[in-house]
C-alpha cells in the first residue's frame, strides 16, 4: 500500500507515463559505472558504448549490428552488464512483469573476443529467465526459471539445474508476493566470491491460502486469478537460505535459529573476499533485528548484533564493509535519529559515524581511501535534500557538499573511485537539470553544462508553490505546500483541495518538481480557481527523526488523521478558504486516509475521492501491517480503530469510490466490504469500479482519462471551482 502519486499535465500523454513510471516501471538503477569509476556504459545509437570522464569521449564496446540475432529484429536492450575482465556483456530484453516489476524477460551474451552473440536458457520459455548475472571470475551465468536456479557456461553450452523442487508456491532464487511488495527483494541469489557455490532464498509458500480475483470480462463464464497473499493475521511463507554447490548441485541450509515461518529474512550476503555469510532476521513483529553471520562450509550461524525497538525495524539496506572487510556500515535509529555506524565484524566494537541532530537519508558513497562518507541529508528542512560528508572513522561533523546557493532536492550518482559525479537539482519550481561533475571540487567539466548556467534560462512561473508550516493544537509542527489560483484574489473565498497519502511509505511534501500540481485534474487547477494543499503528518518518513516517524505505530487511521484534521481545522479558517467548498483526495493509503478523514472529521471536510483504499486493515498484507500496526493475534483493537469501515456511518459528505476490480495489491473486496458499510447506514455516494485493472488502475484502452474526467467531473460538481 505504497507509492502517492503527484504531478499531472503538460500533456495528458506525459501523465500516463510518469504515474506509470512513478508506480510500476523497473526501478531506475542509476549510471552503469565502469568498474574503475572513470567512466560509464550506455546505450547510444542502438549501441553499447563507454564513455570515459572527464572527456566525454566515447568508446563502442557492443556495435549494434553483434546486437541482432541471426534471421531475427535487433535486440531491444531493457538493461546489460559486463563480465569482471570485460570480455563479455550480458544483455536483458524482451522483459514482462512480474507484479509491479518487469523482472523476467531472456537473456544473451556478447562475447566481445569472437565477436557473437547467443541466447541463454533456449530450453526454458520465452522471457522466463530472471535475474541473470555472471560469477566474479566471468565464466558461467547464473539465473532463476520456473522457480529453479540454474547455471550455464557463459562461453556457450548446455544449462544445468542446481534446484528441481521448484513449483509455483516452493520459491527458490526469487520470493513471493508479499516479499517483493513489503521488504522490496525480488533478486534471490547471489554468487559466492570464489565462484564455487551461490547462495539463495527459498520459500515455501505452499500453506499460504490464494485471494481469488475474478475476471468477469474476458470470456463469457467468469474464470478466477489466484494471488498468494497472506492477510493480516495469517502465517507468512517459511524462508530459509541455501548454499548450493555448483559443481554438485548439492544444497546445504544455514541453521539459522529461530521459528522459519514466524521470522522473515529480508537482506543475505557474502562477506567479500570470504567464506561466510551475513544475513539479517526480522521477527514477525518487526521490532527485533538480528544479525547473524554464517560459515558457508558448516552451515553454522553466529549472531553478532541485536537491536530492538517499541515500533518497527526496517530491512537493511545492504552492507558496505570496510577495514579489509573487518567492519560494516549499519543503520540505527536507536539514538533517536537515522545515523550511520561501523560495527566490527564480531558486533563487538560500533562506532557512530554520523553526529548529529539530523537524519541520514540515504548513503552515497564509502570513500574509505580518503576516510570519508558521503550521504543526504537536510537538517533543516524536511521537504529538501542536500549531500554532505564527514569523517569515515567517526570524528568529524557533517560538512554539507551541495551549495547552499541552491535551495530543493539534490541527487548524486558518485563513481566508484568518488571523483566524479552526475548531479541532479530540482525544486517545486524548477525542472530536473543535471550536471558532471568533479566531487572534489565540486566544478563541472563544462561550464556550458553546468546547473549555474543552465539555471539563468530557467524562466521561474508566476504563480509559485508554496511551503509553510503549521503547528496543530498537540503542538506538532507540521509541514504543507499551497497552490494558490492564478491571479489569486485575498477578498475571495476559494475552495480548498487537500492531497493526502499519509502512511510511513511515502512522503507528499517535498520539494520537488511536479508539486502542487495535480496530476489528476483534467485541466489547469489554477486557472480554474482551486487552492491546492498538502500537509505531512506524523509517521510520514520525512527527515525529522525517529520519533516523527514512528508515533503512528500502533495509530494508522487515527493519529496521521488527527494531525491532517488539525492542521486543515486552522487551514480553512484563512480569510480567503471557503469552508463550505473543502474536499480531500488520495490513493491506495491515501484513498484510506480520504475515508478516515471524511468519516471521522464531516465538520471539516465536505467532499471526497478515495481511490484504491485499504477499508479494513484486517484485510491487507501481513508484513506491512503488523509491521506498523502490531500483531493482531494480541488484539485487533487498533486495526479497528483505524479503519474507515468503522465510521462510515458518520458519512455526511460527498464521497466518489474508485477501485479496480483486478488489484492484487488492495483488494477489491475492500469496495465491497465499505459498499455494505455504507448501505447498511443508508449513506448515499458514488461508486466507480473500473474491470480487471490493477492498483495502478492504467490498463485498457481509455482507461487513463476516464478515471481522470470522472474525478474531475465529481470534483467540480460537489465542490464548485472559483473564487467568490
Amino acid at each position: 500500500m505504497k507509492y502517492p502519486f503527484h504531478y499531472f499535465r503538460l500533456t495528458f500523454t506525459l501523465l500516463l507515463c510518469f504515474y506509470t513510471a512513478v508506480l510500476f516501471a523497473q526501478p531506475d538503477k542509476g549510471i552503469n559505472w565502469a568498474a574503475d569509476g572513470n567512466g560509464y556504459y550506455q546505450i547510444y545509437n542502438g549501441s553499447i558504448t563507454l564513455v570515459s570522464l572527464p572527456s566525454n569521449e566515447r568508446k563502442t564496446i557492443v556495435n549494434s549490428t553483434l546486437l541482432r540475432p541471426q534471421g531475427a529484429p535487433p535486440l531491444e536492450v531493457k538493461s546489460f552488464q559486463l563480465s569482471a575482465d570485460g570480455t563479455k556483456v550480458l544483455i536483458y530484453t524482451n522483459s514482462k512483469k512480474v507484479w509491479r516489476y518487469e523482472t523476467r524477460g531472456d537473456y544473451w551474451i556478447v562475447d566481445l573476443k569472437s565477436n557473437s552473440l547467443h541466447q541463454l536458457g533456449t530450453d526454458k520459455p520465452a522471457s522466463s529467465l530472471m535475474f541473470a548475472k555472471f560469477s566474479p571470475d566471468g565464466n558461467q551465468v547464473a539465473y532463476v526459471s520456473g522457480h529453479n536456479i540454474f547455471v550455464e557456461p557463459a562461453s556457450g553450452g548446455s544449462p544445468k539445474a542446481l534446484t528441481s523442487d521448484g513449483t509455483d508456491r516452493l520459491i527458490n532464487g526469487t520470493f513471493d508476493w508479499v516479499y517483493e511488495e513489503e521488504f522490496d527483494c525480488r533478486d534471490g541469489f547471489r554468487w559466492s566470491p570464489d565462484s564455487k557455490t551461490i547462495a539463495y532464498w527459498q520459500l515455501d509458500a505452499r500453506k499460504i491460502r490464494n485471494f481469488l480475483m475474478i475476471n468477469n470480462t474476458d470470456s463469457i463464464y467468469p474464470f478466477i486469478i489466484p494471488v498468494e497473499y497472506p492477510k493480516v493475521g495469517e502465517d507468512p511463507s517459511s524462508c530459509k537460505i541455501g548454499i548450493v554447490n555448483v559443481a554438485t548441485a548439492a544444497t546445504n541450509w544455514l541453521q539459522v535459529p529461530g521459528d522459519a515461518i514466524q521470522h522473515y529474512i529480508p537482506r543475505m550476503n557474502w562477506i567479500p573476499n570470504s567464506n561466510e555469510i551475513i544475513l539479517q532476521q526480522l521477527n514477525r513483529e518487526q521490532n527485533t533485528s538480528k544479525l547473524f553471520i554464517a560459515d558457508a562450509a558448516t552451515s553454522n550461524v553466529s549472531p553478532i548484533l541485536t537491536e530492538t525497538d517499541k515500533a518497527w525495524i526496517d530491512a537493511a539496506e545492504d552492507w558496505k564493509w570496510i577495514n579489509n572487510n573487518k567492519e560494516f556500515l549499519w543503520t540505527s535509529e536507536k539514538d533517536g535519529w537515522r545515523h550511520l555506524y561501523s560495527i566490527s565484524k564480531d558486533g563487538k566494537k560500533q562506532n557512530l559515524i554520523t553526529k548529529g541532530n539530523y537524519d541520514v537519508i540515504e548513503s552515497s558513497l564509502v570513500d574509505e581511501k580518503n576516510n570519508k562518507f558521503y550521504f543526504m541529508a537536510s537538517p533543516a528542512n524536511a521537504t529538501q535534500k542536500y549531500l554532505y560528508q564527514t569523517k569515515l572513522d567517526g570524528k568529524g561533523t557533517a560538512e554539507m557538499v551541495t551549495p547552499s546557493i541552491l535551495p530543493g532536492t539534490h541527487e548524486y550518482d558518485i563513481s566508484p573511485n568518488g571523483l566524479f559525479a552526475k548531479h541532479t537539482y530540482e525544486s517545486a519550481e524548477i525542472k530536473p537539470i543535471h550536471e558532471w561533475m568533479r566531487l572534489n571540487t565540486g566544478n563541472p567539466f563544462t561550464m556550458e553544462g553546468s546547473i549555474t548556467n543552465q539555471l539563468a534560462a530557467v524562466k521561474p512561473p508566476a504563480n509559485k508553490v508554496e511551503f509553510f508550516k503549521i503547528k496543530t493544537e498537540d503542538g506538532v509542527e507540521l509541514d504543507g505546500w499551497m497552490k494558490k489560483p492564478d491571479n489569486f484574489d485575498r477578498t475571495k473565498k476559494y475552495p480548498v483541495v487537500f492531497y493526502v497519502y499519509g502512511e510511513p511509505a511515502a512522503q507528499t511534501v517535498t520539494d520537488t518538481y511536479g508539486t502542487g500540481y495535480n496530476f489528476l485534474y483534467y485541466g489547469d487547477m489554477p486557472k480554474d480557481g482551486y487552492v491546492y494543499i498538502s500537509i505531512e503528518n506524523r509517521g510520514a518518513p520525512a527527515p525529522k527523526g525517529r520519533e516523527f516517524r514512528k508515533s503512528i505505530y500502533k495509530n494508522i487511521g487515527t493519529l496521521n488523521i488527527r494531525d491532517q484534521a488539525q492542521a486543515a481545522k486552522q487551514i480553512v479558517n484563512w480569510p480567503f478558504i471557503d469552508k463550505d467548498r473543502v474536499a480531500v483526495w488520495g490513493w491506495s493509503g491515501g484513498g484510506s486516509s480520504t475515508l478516515n478523514l471524511l468519516f471521522q472529521y464531516p465538520e471539516i471536510y465536505k467532499t471526497g475521492v478515495a481511490i484504491a483504499a485499504v477499508g479494513s486493515q484486517l484485510t491487507y498484507d501481513n508484513i506491512y501491517q503488523e509491521r506498523y500496526m502490531g500483531s493482531p493475534l494480541k488484539t485487533k483493537e487498533a486495526y479497528i480503530k483505524g479503519s474507515p469501515i468503522t465510521y462510515a456511518k458518520n458519512l455526511q459528505g460527498h464521497l466518489l469510490y474508485i477501485h479496480g476490480t483486478g488489484d492484487d495489491n488492495v483488494h477489491y473486496q475492500n469496495a465491497e466490504l465499505l459498499i455494505n458499510e455504507l448501505i447498511k447506514n443508508g449513506k448515499v455516494f458514488q461508486l466507480m469500479s473500473y474491470p480487471n485493472r490493477s492498483h495502478s488502475i492504467n490498463e485498457g484502452a481509455g482507461t487513463s482519462e476516464h478515471l481522470a474526467k470522472t474525478y474531475t467531473t465529481f470534483l467540480q460538481q460537489f465542490c464548485p471551482p472559483g473564487g467568490k
